[in-house]
This record gives C-alpha cells, structure tokens and sequence, in this order.
C-alpha cells in the first residue's frame, strides 16, 4: 500500500468551527502582508480551493490557537509570547501538501513540519521568523499487512495509533518505538527511535522497509527513486531536514502472545546505590529478550526535611514468569523479582502500562492524543559506556539533593543485539558499546512560565547536574540524542567548526558530515531548516 489521502480526518474539525470562508481569509489579508499572495497562489495551483481553503488557519481565526496549542505537548513552550506560525495548514491529501509547500517557498516564508508535536524544544511549531506551519494531523491512516509482516503509516500518524492498529489484527507482531503514544512517527522515525524492543531488535530506524517521500521540488519519492544515500539519511538524520515524510513502510517484528512486565521500587536505604551499580554491569548483557528501565529521582524521606534517592526498576521480557525468575535469580538476584510482582500481558497492554496508565486501560485509549497529560519540562540526554562507579554514583545522588525534587533521570539499558550494529548503518550512531542511556529532566509544571525565579533556578541546576555528570558519560563526542534536541548544545551553523559543537554530539563526525553532503543534493537553498538543521555550506565539504 502507497496511503494517499487519509479517510480520518483531524477530530477537531468537529469540535471547533474551522470552516474559514473566501470572505473570513480576505478579512485579514491586512495583518498578514504576504498572506494574500500565498491565498492567491493556494487558489491557482489547487483543484477544490473551496475545500483547501478551509484547511488554513491564521491568526485572526479563532481556530488557529485552539489548533496550534493541540499537538504543542512542552507546555513550557505555549506561552503568550512564543513565536507562532503566520498560517497554519492541515492538509488532507498528498496534492495539497505539495501546493502548500510550493506557495510557502514562492512566499518567502519558511517552513515548519509537525507530526505529533513532542520535540523537546518546540521546533516544529515555533519559530522567530515568519513561517507556515504543515501540521499532519490529518494524514495518518495506517494498512497492516500480518501477512507480509509489514505496516504502511502516514506521516501524521502517532506511535499509539500505530500500537492500537497492529494489535486489532495480530497478537504476535509489532513495532519496536518508543513508550509515549503520542510521539509522531514522522519525527521519531526521523531521529532513529529507540524503545523497549530496542536490545532485540534495535532502533525504529532500522525497522523502516520504505518511505513516500516528498522533496523541495514537490516530487515524491520512495526508496528506489530516492536512492541508498537519501534513505539512509532519513532515518536518524532528521527527515524534516530535508524533506516531508508522506507515509512510512515499517518492519512488524515477532513477539511472544504473552510477555512479562514487572516494576521495582527502591531506596538508598534500600541498597539503590550497590544494585544500581551492579545494573550498569548485568543489565547490558542480559538475555536482549529482557528489557530494564529505570527512572530515579530525588524525594524527602516523610515530612522531613531529609532526602533520599528513589529507583524504579521497570521492566519488559519477552516470555514467561517461569523463565524470567530463574533468569534473574541467576544474574540479577539482587533485585529481588518473585512471582508476586510479575503480570504476563499482551505486548499492546505494555504499551499503555510505560505510558504511565494501567494495563487494564482499554486499548482504545492509544487512540487518544491527550490521554497522557501534557508536560512542562527542559532535557538533556546522554549515553554511558563504562559503569560509573560508586564514588560517582554518590555525587550524583549529592547533586540531585541541591534540587527541590523536581528532576528525573531515566535510564535506557542498551546492549543486547545492538552490538551487532555499525554507529553507521543508519545515522544514529549511538548502538554498540553504548551500556545504557540517560534521560535528564526538570518540571515546570507548577509553575506559571519559564521564566519564574523558580523555573530559572530549576533550569540552572539542570545545567549544572549536566556538568556534574560529564566525567561519567561517553566523550570525544560527548553524545546526545537528536531526538531529544537541546538548543543549549549551539545552534551555529555558519562554518563546520561552528555545526560540529553539536552536530557532532547528534551523529558523530562521519554521520554528522555523510549527512551534510547529502543534504547539500537534495536541498541546496536549505530551504528545510530549523536552528539545529544539517546545514548548507557555501564551501564544498571536501574543501573545509
């Protein structure tokens, strides 16, 4: 299947009154200055612009915030004073995004692509110059095929729905991404992806078979007629750096009818320190049928004033309670794992069980974008390849109690059959040697914006636990996860030197410059660009 036109339309469309008449978009021609002449080239290159026109949204509509604020999942970044886009487009098929993106690029405006809406910086939705926004939400309709072990997805699409749809037809096959339902599969395809599957079946982006692609000319492509080179950089090297992804081919990887999740809580007065320290050396080895996760954060020990660090071993097997207790007992006993805390589940109930919902939840509820509450928060990511040891550990835990326990640190264990993978086989290069990766966070949440003395004490902090932390992880480059991008690393991109401070963390050297080469073919105007996209040179590569 090649989807075209998705049959879902966007829900709000019912909910809101987004019907916007010839007569509405001509009431605020004189607040947009080139608006006009964007409605205008809409007009000459669409088939129904009566249709079309009503998929466009600008400020003067009372749609467009309710629309823009939807898919805005960083509440740290919907503020009054955010930039927002100048017009807002929600195209239902493939012909209007290529006019859409036709008439942005004969405006002068540049572009921004949103799928689900989580990139951790608000990239796809926000902006300091004028820009229209391409929000996919309508295109998302999914085909699996069992059979064929295969799924056609959208663009637009989100991992849950993706979860939801695979689980109405099979059991025994899914897709190895991410734990949050409303992650969009365009953006995280784009940046690799890694989830619970990853140590048996490694990233996402591995996982991809095909992709309908849409390049700066309007021409779409898929493998083939894109050729090797562009497909590899699509998946890991951020696919709106260089184009529009329409809809993907994915790989459905087996997996048993029944798996076992368990969770464990603890505390340093509970030995946390000892069997962290010996997860860092186990976990990356286990059986990569057996997935751990841990999230740690610091909290008062009752009413009082003292602190102490708390650890939630989370975890996902591939089998059965009677095979995973003797494993663990035989490599892992410190951790304690009985019967008792163990539940076997479909591989969909998982998926809402790392959501932070329960696994009697109904399925359904995958196919809610706002079942999970949106977050306010500030990242920073990492990847650890030796153990730190427990004189680190205790630093750590020492830093953490400077905050005011509104941080969290998730760690990702990796190993497993990612050995088995090139740092180059797909641009995301962070796979083998990597023993786990860590997830840095401060909540803002409570607080009214970024820019209280409160949240500015938090993002200080979280910027010095990032120095804390730099004897302990990967360096020469100190990685980073593209997905997780953080405008802290440098956004300069006039000159390699300037790009490598952080394109180089993304990707490494090798990646970071197949990928600029590469991006200087397909779109030499730079015409897809953000603050930390593969930049244009004015100079060859093989110059500089």
């Amino acid at each position: 299947m090649k989807p075209q036109t998705s049959s879902l339309v966007f829900i709000l469309v019912l909910s809101f009154s987004f019907s916007v008449s010839w007569g509405s978009l001509s009431s605020i021609l004189d607040t947009t200055p080139s608006f006009q002449t964007f409605i205008t080239c809409i007009q000459s290159n669409s088939v129904n612009f009566t249709t079309f026109s009503q998929l466009i949204f600008t400020p003067g509509n009372s749609s467009y915030l309710p629309i823009w604020e939807y898919s805005a999942n960083n509440l740290r970044l919907v503020q009054p004073s955010t930039p927002k886009p100048s017009i807002i487009v929600t195209p239902t098929d493939e012909s209007q995004i290529r006019t859409a993106l036709l008439c942005t690029k004969q405006n002068g405006y540049e572009i921004r692509i949103r799928c689900g809406g989580h990139d951790f910086e608000g990239i796809s939705y926000t902006a300091d110059v004028p820009f229209v926004m391409l929000d996919l939400i309508n295109m998302r309709s999914i085909d699996v095929n069992v059979e064929n072990r295969t799924a056609w997805v959208q663009g637009g699409a989100v991992l849950g729905e993706v979860y939801y749809a695979i689980s109405q037809k099979t059991n025994t096959l899914y897709f190895p991404a991410g734990i949050c339902p409303a992650v969009g599969v365009s953006g995280y395809l784009g940046g690799g992806g890694y989830g619970n599957l990853v140590r048996k079946y490694a990233t996402a982006g591995d996982n991809v078979l095909d992709v309908r692609f849409m390049d700066v000319n309007g021409n779409v492509l898929d493998r083939k007629s894109m050729g090797e080179d562009l497909f590899w950089a699509l998946r890991g090297g951020g696919v709106s750096n260089f184009g529009i992804a329409l809809a993907w081919k994915l790989n459905l990887v087996p997996v048993p009818e029944r798996v076992t999740i368990f969770m464990v809580n603890l505390t340093l007065e509970q030995g946390a320190t000892d069997i962290f320290y010996k997860y860092q050396h186990v976990a990356p080895n286990l059986d990569p049928d057996l997935l751990l996760r841990v999230q740690i954060n610091s909290e008062n020990i009752g009413n009082t004033t003292k602190k102490t660090i708390r650890m939630l071993f989370h975890s996902l097997y591939l089998g059965g309670i009677d095979t995973l207790i003797p494993l663990l007992d035989e490599n892992f006993p410190e951790l304690n794992v009985t019967r008792e805390i163990c539940e076997e589940v479909r591989m969909v109930q998982t998926s809402l069980l790392f959501a932070g919902l329960t696994t009697t939840t109904p399925v359904e509820t995958l196919l809610n974008r706002t079942a999970i509450p949106r977050t306010s928060i500030k990242s920073k990511s990492d990847y650890v390849r030796t153990p730190i040891p427990k004189s680190g550990l205790r630093k750590i835990w020492k830093k953490m109690f400077e905050n005011d326990n509104s941080e969290a640190m998730v760690m990702y264990t990796f190993g497993g059959k990612n050995s088995e993978y090139s740092e180059t086989a797909i641009p995301y290069p962070h796979i083998a040697g990597v023993l786990y990766q860590v997830l840095k966070s401060i909540n803002l949440i409570d607080q009214e914006s970024p820019t209280t003395p409160t949240s500015l004490r938090r993002l200080a902090w979280l910027r010095s636990f990032d120095e804390t932390l730099a004897p302990y992880v990967s360096k020469n480059p100190r990685e980073a996860y593209f997905n997780y991008n953080d405008l802290d690393l440098g956004v300069g991109n006039a000159t390699y030197e300037e790009a490598s401070v952080w394109g180089e963390r993304y990707w490494k050297r090798d990646n970071f410059m197949r990928l600029i080469r590469i991006k200087a073919r397909v779109d030499p105007d730079n015409f897809f660009r953000h603050p930390q996209s593969i930049p244009v040179f004015s100079t060859p590569l093989s110059d500089i």
